[in-house]
């Protein structure tokens, strides 16, 4: 079988999610091939994946007639399957409900899309995060829902010893944007740095996705409150690079903070607990997936600054929690997002849609 997956940009939770999927699946005998309406710095983590770019129609006709695709996945566009329709594609389109970012954004989504999808899809994917299987019982009531975890490959992407920074680091990954909350980012590191005069603080971003003027002020906040000699940038990491980075996060005795509003599934906290990087989140509803506050990770009040400072502290200075949550994380993030589950679950629901079709 053949599975073509479309999204917007090579970039982020949805990018790493295409790539994993699609390694998965080799082993249950689906192919994936990827769509992107526009080219991004993710572009470097793909090698062995057929990965077609900004196509026009009459260029997106031909693919769909060569590879005559089992199925395909349009993931956040909403108007990609009137597109693929209009070309004249007859085999079953799914929507997959990610990547939408803050719930304003996903309703204004969904309320613009919710008559496209039901004429042209014939189901939803996605992950069991509460706030997308809510929002999709509200706007597309009559679709399939297809529900499963999304794959975390543990193999590749775990703990990797190496050098041990000098200062305890506490990295940030993420865009440049209201939904990752950058700015509460700095806040807390601006207080963790007056009570901790040592750490370091390592921003993973991808600078393509940064608007200039966004930039601007990031750099001018940073200055203004006094962190400039202690934040280091890693621009458009490689993939493949981010288990060692984590992997010495965690060794220097810092964490991952992750500061956003809402998430769908959040990949990179699940990266970082994979790799015995502890992690200190707000509840940003799909990071609940794996963190169990005390137990695979920490979370502080989003509102409450007082509360972040002292969660923080905790997980650095009480080394017998801090292990405790590390070795428990790394443990149930291992069993939890097998590739091998996500690729049978995602072929019985091809099956689903064959059969339905007849």
């Amino acid at each position: 079988m053949k599975v073509l997956f479309t999204f917007y940009v090579p970039s982020g939770g949805v990018e790493t999610l295409n790539r994993l999927r699609c390694e998965a699946l080799r082993e249950v005998a689906i192919k994936g091939h990827l769509l992107y309406t526009s080219t991004g710095s993710g572009l470097q983590n793909i090698s062995d994946i057929p990965t077609f770019i900004s196509p026009t129609d009459p260029e997106l006709f031909k693919l769909l007639q060569m590879f005559q695709y089992d199925a395909i996945i349009a993931t956040s566009d909403y108007l990609m399957p009137q597109r693929i329709r209009n070309l004249n594609y007859t085999g079953p389109i799914l929507f997959e409900a990610q990547g939408f970012g803050t719930m304003t954004a996903a309703k204004n989504t969904l309320t613009e899309g919710a008559s496209i999808l039901q004429a042209n899809c014939q189901g939803v994917l996605m992950p069991p995060t509460p706030h997308l299987l809510q929002l999709i019982d509200e706007f597309c009531p009559s679709l399939s829902k297809f529900t499963f975890p999304n794959p975390l490959d543990t193999v590749k992407f775990c703990y990797q010893p190496g050098n041990v920074p000098l200062k305890p680091v506490i990295a940030w990954i993420g865009r440049l944007e209201m939904n990752k909350n950058w700015g509460l980012f700095l806040e807390i590191a601006k207080s963790l740095s007056k009570l901790k005069h040592n750490l370091e603080f390592w921003v993973f971003l991808d600078d393509m996705l940064s608007p200039k003027e966004t930039l601007q002020l990031f750099w001018q906040k940073v200055h203004s409150y006094g962190l400039h000699d202690h934040i280091k940038i890693h621009k458009n990491a490689p993939h493949s690079a981010m288990p060692g980075y984590l992997s010495q996060v965690g060794d220097s005795g810092g964490f991952l903070l992750s500061t956003s509003v809402l998430e769908g599934f959040g990949y990179a906290v699940a990266e970082a607990i994979a790799c015995r990087c502890p992690v200190l989140s707000t509840d940003s509803e799909g990071v609940r997936f794996f963190i169990r506050h005390n137990e695979t990770g920490k979370f502080f009040d989003r509102d409450n600054e007082d509360d972040a400072l002292q969660q923080a502290l905790e997980l650095m200075e009480n080394l017998h929690l801090r292990e405790h949550i590390r070795n428990r994380g790394a443990e149930y993030v291992l069993n939890f997002m097998s590739p091998q589950q996500y690729a049978a679950d995602f072929r019985n629901m091809l099956l689903n849609l064959k059969a339905k079709q007849g």
